[in-house]
Parts: structure tokens; sequence; C-alpha cells
């Protein structure tokens, strides 16, 4: 019986989400490997944030997965009616490794940086994917925003956010979202 297994009458040991100290482009590329545009969003033009806290998992010594948080103020609501300036906690750097999606790693790393952002105060967390996305992020219990969401570039004034902009509230009691969104930073 090879060493790394469990007697097959023993179930595998079930993936651990561990905080990490930090999360490199060497990490990032051990999930993703080194393509150019790992996430896709290269063709947005956009400037991103580093996340400031990070939950991985590992398997068999290996980084397969990744989730980032970072705190972060918006405005939310319409001129007309009333803006509310407040803060939610980012999420991005969302990755699984190609060869062990499936298994509920996304799940399992999401659900372990929200735990840690119900801790921060935001009554919401709030991330960016790409369409195809969408779907699992709705699974995962996100929803999408339908207004624009502005955000900061470097040299610009603030940009509308061509990705999809889900929301999920960290407290039962979390207000829903209504209104313009406008991030007073950088994506993350």
């Amino acid at each position: 019986m090879p060493a790394n297994q469990p007697p097959a009458n023993q179930p595998p040991t079930a993936p651990i989400v561990t905080r990490l100290p930090s999360y490199t482009k060497t990490d990032q590329d051990e999930i993703l490997g080194t393509g150019d545009d790992p996430f896709g969003v290269a063709g947005t033009g956009l400037t991103w944030l580093p996340k400031e806290d990070h939950f991985g998992v590992r398997l068999d010594g290996r980084l397969v997965a990744h989730a980032g948080l970072l705190r972060l103020p918006v405005a939310v609501g319409d001129v007309a009616t009333e803006v509310m300036e407040t803060e939610v906690m980012g999420v991005g750097g969302v990755a699984v490794a190609p060869d062990v999606r499936g298994r509920g790693l996304a799940r399992l790393v999401l659900a372990a940086a929200l735990d840690h952002a119900r801790t921060q105060g935001p009554a919401h967390a709030l991330l960016f994917c790409r369409p195809p996305l969408v779907p699992l992020y709705r699974r995962l219990g996100w929803h999408p925003l339908d207004t624009d969401v502005l955000v900061e570039q470097p040299g610009s004034a603030p940009v509308t956010m061509p990705l999809r902009t889900m929301v999920t509230p960290l407290h039962e009691t979390a207000p829903r979202i209504s209104g313009r969104v406008r991030l007073y930073s950088l994506p993350m």
C-alpha cells in the first residue's frame, strides 16, 4: 500500500482549509499554472489590489485552492434617495487547481474566508467574476447585483466594473444592497 493513502477500509482525509501567512505569484502558479491570464480578466485592463488575508487548501503538500479577503470602503445607494458609506469584505483570487475541481474545494475555501469575514464587521462580502462563473457562485450562496459598480483606477475617473458583481450577506440582519455601488478603491 502506498504511504500516502489510508487503508482501503478508511476514507481519505478530508481537505482542511488553513490561513496562509502570505500568497505570492508562485503560490498562484502552483494552483493555476504559469499562464499570462489565469483568471481570464486581463482583457478588462483593470488594476487589482492584492488581498490581505489568505485561505488555502493543500493536498499532499501542494496548494490547490485559495481565496483572499480585503476590507474596502464603499458607497451604496442613489443620489436621489440616500447614499450610505460603509465597508465590504472584498473577496478575490478565488482559485482551484484544474485537476482537483469538482471536489467542493471552492465551497470549502470560500466558507473559511467568509467565516473570517464575519468577524471583521462589514455586513456584506463582494466579489467580481466572469459571467460563466455566476452559476458557481450562485450555488455557493452569492447573488448578482443588478446595478453598475464603479471602481477606482489609476489616473482616471472611476470606471464601471465590466465583470459581474456578486454579493453575499455576512450576517442575518444585513440589509439588502440596493442602488448604485461605488468602491472607493481599486477592485480586489
